[in-house]
């Protein structure tokens, strides 16, 4: 599998979210109501939506409170008003990281996302300063014992899938974003679990991390910004060795 760490880094923020549940509810919730509120209730019609509802799902938020958040939104009137804002800049050994920001307050998070960075000895920078370094893509995992490289390659890249990576670690489907959701379900309807399945923000060329506390370093900063409320998602372009990720316990 093309960048070796890439399985490895799927296990350890799940491992993180697991840890965090109710955090990231309260993130699906804020992103499910500004949605709601933006393009209607209607998920079949508002893309937006129906992404924030897949998220919601993936992290085992109950039915009932999807509701509820799809409702606020839709109810529009009195609340928060949330805008969204990418933030880019290096962290510890000159990772690129590109944020996904959903605030009610710009004049607070700012500030507070800047001193998160110069803690790890990072900085925020311009505009598109690493931007240029990701592709926006659908991405897709799936335990290797879910299916053989064979059905994949039959399933996923008649569906519209760009490229299929497997290893004894398990499979990785690419799709350019308006191909995900044809991709993903038809893996869905053939009954396929899904490790993990979203629209990320794939990093062009890697930076490989390892050693001289480097790697503790990253993680630290990477789990800080990732614990930020008005962080919905932190993407970056290190290669973390999976044996240093094991050494490192995540």
């Amino acid at each position: 599998m093309a960048g070796h760490s890439k399985w490895a880094n799927i296990k350890h923020r799940k491992g993180r979210q697991d840890a965090k549940r109710s955090k990231l509810w309260s993130k699906c919730s804020r992103a499910i109501i500004a949605a709601a509120k933006a393009g209607g209730p209607d998920p079949a019609a508002n893309l937006t939506l129906r992404y924030a509802i897949d998220e919601a799902k993936s992290q085992n938020m109950p039915k009932d409170t999807i509701e509820k958040a799809i409702a606020k939104g839709a109810g529009g009137g009195d609340g928060d008003d949330y805008e969204e804002i990418v933030y880019e800049g290096y962290g510890p050994a000159g990772v690129a990281v590109l944020l996904e920001i959903l605030t009610d307050n710009r004049n607070r998070t700012a500030p507070e996302i800047r001193k998160i960075f110069e803690k790890a000895g990072g900085s925020l920078g311009a505009s598109n300063s690493v931007a240029f370094q990701f592709e926006r893509k659908g991405e897709i995992y799936l335990e290797a014992n879910a299916a053989t490289e064979d059905q994949l390659m039959e399933l996923a890249l008649e569906a519209g899938a760009e490229d299929i990576e497997s290893s004894d670690q398990g499979h990785r489907v690419i799709a350019e974003p308006t191909d995900f959701l044809a991709v993903r379900e038809a893996l869905e309807n053939a009954g396929l679990p899904l490790a993990s399945a979203k629209i990320a923000m794939i990093p062009t060329t890697p930076t490989a991390v390892s050693g001289g506390g480097d790697a503790e370093k990253l993680l630290r900063f990477l789990d800080d910004l990732e614990d930020h409320d008005d962080v919905q998602a932190v993407h970056h372009n290190a290669d973390i060795p999976e044996e240093e990720l094991e050494r490192l316990g995540a």
